[in-house]
């Protein structure tokens, strides 16, 4: 048994009626042979992971009252077949429609009573192909830790044998509440004075924003005369107050507003050369580049949508924190910067340029501090009182400007091409999460010589997603024409899509995939179960039915023969 860090709590404390905090992530497979099963293949090996895997088995017990962090417990009822499942996409399988359904599933709450992960084995795609969609609390793990995850899942070719073996392991019982009680009690003993201390330091913060300078000062001086009674070194204190998000409103937009339970997911793809091409072409980094491309494709989104402000929007970027030494490698080493996005630049190159000052600037305001002390607000608070807080920021969401826009995240995944029994991994396409206040995000992940966009957004807030997704790759042109680079690899067209709900059509660029629609079309259309008619039907029937009344009177003796039995035989009128 093992609790929860402050920082794995603020995520799991994302968890209402409408925003969720699990990250999901989706894999699209080749399939190596024509009778090849991918959820057979699938459950046999998640069955093993399992066996090896810490977060796979572990689920959330609550403190009583919530007076202290929960805790990890490994399940001792632990049901495979209600993690791993099946299902499909109805023909023709388009990418839009692959997408729809991925919008609903990451658009439901997770169970608690469960360890907090789902994988659905997704087929009917019009290539042929299969996807793999994975759904992880992230709670359990971070974005880099599911990298490593995606690692021990796959192999390093076609013909490798996967070498992990299944191995016996043993679920925890949970304890009473009367034993978490005393855990509870004991921590508290512990640190009698932090959470009061974080209840003025927010005390504090409020006062300054609503501009009551007395009460900040007198919260200011209780924080710190509590602080002189528990010793607090002068260097931590300042090292803790560097950890502070902006208190001013970003500028609006259409997305920052409360969200709804449902989600929007769009998603498309450029080569990693393309990008690295920029980079040399504007003298920044990647993650320059990658930041600027988001920038101009939000920039001309809002001037479609009559909705640009004046003033630069604002990013959240999460920053993974990772040495590669962690003793525990399943838990949340993250850290995060606030950066400007220079929205309000109308030159593409101009925007690199500003986007390598903002992060730099970012990147000197915050120190990267540790996860532990971004954590800290949590780790010493109750969550009765970390609850309240998350209920208040929902509330405030359609009354007060979030003090960002939107979250960019930048994840860099493996090099080398991966396979899953055989079957090759041709895309891994990030899937993250939205709150009240921010509801858009937009993931990026490098994976082999691909870069791939996964955006998420309130289903209302955002209904064209897949243009502004399409605006990414526009504005990926935009670069090359600027900077006059050459392109180190052509843009590939964007995937089909069935179109409808907002969605333009977009039709298949490989031939073969109008084959594949109308045989799985036929499939699907064809009887799964043999229709029979019973003998004694069959000899009533008529051979032909020449026109619409013998039909009809054919059909009515068929259906009701008792009825038509007992009517009563109409009176003739007598000829005058």
């Amino acid at each position: 048994m093992k609790q929860l860090t402050g920082l794995d709590l603020s995520f799991l404390l994302m968890d209402t009626d409408h925003t969720y905090g699990h990250v999901n992530g989706l894999s699209i497979y080749d399939r190596p042979s024509k009778d090849f099963d991918p959820f057979t293949a699938v459950r046999d090996r998640m069955k093993v992971m399992v066996s090896h895997l810490e977060p796979l088995r572990r689920k959330v017990v609550e403190v009583p009252l919530s007076l202290d962090r929960p805790y990890w417990v490994e399940d001792a009822n632990f049901d495979l077949d209600y993690h791993v499942r099946h299902i499909g996409v109805a023909p023709p399988g388009a990418a839009d429609q692959l997408a729809e359904q991925v919008a609903r599933i990451v658009g439901r709450k997770m169970d608690r009573e469960r360890p907090l992960w789902e994988a659905y084995v997704i087929e009917g795609l019009a290539d042929g192909r299969w996807a793999l969609l994975q759904k992880t609390h992230h709670a359990t793990i971070d974005g880099a830790a599911g990298v490593i995850m995606l690692k021990l899942f796959t192999d390093e070719a076609r013909d490798t044998e996967w070498k992990l073996e299944a191995r016996e392991w043993f679920g925890e019982e949970p304890p009473s509440d009367a034993d978490m009680l005393l855990r509870a009690i004991k921590n508290i003993a512990l640190n009698p004075f932090r959470g009061t201390r974080l209840g003025l330091r927010i005390v504090r913060d409020l006062a300054d924003t609503a501009g009551l300078t007395d009460l900040s000062q007198l919260a200011t001086q209780t924080r710190d005369t509590l602080g002189a009674l528990t010793n607090q070194s002068d260097g931590k204190a300042k090292a803790r107050s560097k950890v502070n998000l902006p208190i001013t409103p970003a500028p609006p937009t259409p997305w920052n507003k409360s969200v709804s339970p449902h989600r929007r997911f769009a998603m498309r793809s450029t080569a990693l050369a393309n990008l690295k091409q920029l980079k040399n072409a504007t003298g920044g980094t990647l993650n320059d580049v990658v930041m600027a491309v988001c920038t101009g494709a939000l920039r001309q989104y809002l001037i479609e949508h009559d909705a640009l402000p004046d003033a630069p929007l604002r990013a959240m970027v999460p920053v993974s924190i990772r040495t590669g030494k962690e003793e525990d490698p399943w838990t949340n080493r993250v850290s995060a910067l606030v950066a400007e996005l220079p929205t309000d630049c109308d030159d593409p190159v101009e925007r690199v340029s500003r986007c390598r000052e903002a992060m730099m600037a970012a990147k000197n305001q915050f120190d990267l501090i540790p996860a532990e002390a971004l954590g800290q607000s949590v780790d010493y608070a109750s969550p009765v009182v970390a609850t309240a807080a998350i209920r208040l920021v929902s509330q405030l969401a359609d009354r007060v400007n979030s003090p960002i826009n939107v979250v960019i995240s930048n994840v860099p995944g493996p090099r080398e091409p991966l396979y899953f029994a055989g079957a090759k991994l041709d895309a891994y396409i990030p899937v993250s999460t939205i709150s009240d206040g921010v509801g858009l995000n937009i993931t990026v992940h490098s994976y082999g010589d691909r870069m791939d966009f996964g955006l998420i957004s309130d289903r209302d807030l955002v209904p064209d997603l897949w243009h502004l997704v399409d605006l990414h790759i526009d504005e990926i042109a935009r670069l090359f024409e600027a900077t006059g680079a050459e392109w180190a690899a052509p843009q590939p067209p964007p995937p089909m899509r069935k179109g409808g709900d907002g969605v333009a059509p977009v039709a298949p660029s490989n031939p073969d995939v109008t084959d594949r629609i109308e045989a799985s079309r036929k499939v699907v259309e064809s009887p799964s179960v043999p229709v029979t008619v019973p003998a004694k039907t069959r000899k009533k029937t008529k051979k032909k039915t020449k026109t619409k009344k013998a039909a009809k009177k054919s059909t009515a003796t068929r259906a009701t023969p008792k009825k038509r039995a007992s009517k009563k035989k109409p009176v003739r009128k007598k000829s005058s």
